[in-house]
């Protein structure tokens, strides 16, 4: 009897796990998740680009002494207006003024050997070559003059164009070398004024030198001022990181501008890009400027995208890049997707 039951209670143990063996799904079976998918089509458009610089004249000069020595006097401060050609700045022109007469006291001495010379040469005392040689040293020591006296003249500093003084680097009395900065001045007068702007290298790559721009300032937030595109780096400033643009300003006649004011320009590229509007739930893990999204074109399988988002507004994504050779979108169900996943398209 105990032998039969046993065998039963063994019987029923094999069975459960036959069962169970049996309900153990193959490798070869794979989830098919359903979704909904769209149709997408770029269409072209001008995408603007925003930028903000500050505002200076495109011929700012920084001006020096050719010679050191010590500054006897500024006639100018900063903020000044003044004309091409005022004095601004003189240096003391003692040192410069003696080198001055030393070359003319070799001069006059140069003269009188020569002459000198030229009348032994032609009593016969003096050689040929001796008064050769004297003449040679009255050419030289006429040069020699010419440098100081050269130098005299620079122991004043002009203006070199009609504008305003924006920084002055020295004071009265100071001792300076020769090149050391004193005044920086623009030439406002000609009213050719620029916005410099620093854009990234995609944007770079999109602006070209003529295209169109619009300014606004906080110091006249109502006016909009007309502008081009100028001139473009062809390398990146190491002090921004960024590639710079200079922006012309067409007309600002009817508008203050100071150097170094503020500007934020909308730049208008001549090149026309093409975009995709799709919506926000076929984007996935999006932040300000990329995220991907899920792609079934064969209708079976799906693929993971990389996008480049331009803007979100609503419920909106407009796509500047990556889905050029996309034609079906999947908009539902994308959550449970992985790269691969098998799918079944549904109304």
């Amino acid at each position: 009897m105990r032998n039969h039951i046993s065998t039963i209670f063994y019987f029923c143990i094999l069975l459960i796990v036959g069962c169970k063996e049996k309900q153990k799904p193959t490798n070869n079976e794979e989830e098919i998740i359903p979704v909904k998918v769209m149709n997408i089509q770029s269409s072209s458009a001008q995408t603007a680009i925003h930028a903000s610089g500050k505002f200076s004249t495109d011929n700012e000069t920084i001006l020096s002494f050719k010679n050191g020595g010590i500054v006897r006097q500024l006639y100018v401060k900063e903020g000044d207006y003044v004309q091409q050609g005022q004095l601004l700045a003189r240096v003391d022109p003692t040192e410069i003024k003696a080198m001055t007469q030393q070359a003319d006291i070799s001069v006059e001495k140069a003269e009188r050997d020569y002459q000198r010379t030229k009348r032994l040469y032609l009593d016969s005392v003096a050689t040929l070559e001796q008064m050769q040689n004297a003449e040679t040293a009255l050419k030289i020591a006429r040069q020699q003059k010419v440098g100081p006296q050269f130098n005299q003249s620079t122991t004043e500093l002009r203006a070199t164009q009609s504008g305003y003084v924006l920084r002055k680097f020295i004071n009265d009395g100071q001792v300076v070398a020769p090149g050391t900065p004193i005044f920086e001045i623009n030439g406002t007068a000609s009213g050719n004024w620029i916005l410099e702007v620093g854009v990234s290298d995609a944007q770079w790559s999109q602006i070209k030198v003529g295209d169109d721009a619009d300014i606004q300032t906080d110091a006249q937030p109502n006016h909009i001022l007309k502008a081009t595109v100028s001139k473009k780096t062809e390398g990146l400033d190491p002090n921004s990181g960024t590639f710079i643009i200079q922006l012309k300003v067409k007309d600002a006649k009817d508008f203050k501008l100071a150097s170094g004011l503020f500007g934020k320009a909308t730049i208008y590229p001549k090149v026309i890009n093409s975009i995709w509007k799709i919506p926000v739930a076929a984007l996935m893990d999006g932040d300000n400027s990329q995220g991907f999204v899920f792609s079934a074109d064969d209708q079976k399988t799906v693929h993971k995208i990389p996008v480049t988002i331009q803007n979100i507004v609503n419920d909106s994504v407009t796509i500047s890049h990556g889905l050029e050779s996309t034609r079906l979108l999947i908009t539902e169900g994308n959550a449970y997707l992985t790269e691969g996943s098998k799918i079944k398209i549904i109304h």
